[in-house]
């Protein structure tokens, strides 16, 4: 999960670079922590949260197919 988060953030930010992403395992649900620039964190969530919300969409897909769940928390 951590790879493809890095692929679909890496092209909507500025700074790339300062792309971090961690993964956790609670049971059954995959916890995904992205953290990026300051100025990048508005371009992430997207306007009314609809880029947060695809992003959510698509790993919530990929997890399922794993037979899990995720969460994807952007860290501020």
């Amino acid at each position: 999960m951590r790879e493809l988060v890095t692929s679909l953030v890496r092209p909507l930010v500025r700074s790339p670079g300062r792309i971090q992403v961690q993964e956790r395992t609670e049971g059954e649900r995959v916890v995904v922590e992205l953290s990026v620039h300051p100025d990048d964190r508005g371009r992430v969530i997207g306007r009314g949260g609809r880029t947060a919300d695809a992003l959510r969409t698509v790993l919530d897909a990929v997890a399922r197919r794993r037979g899990q769940s995720c969460v994807l928390d952007i860290l501020g």
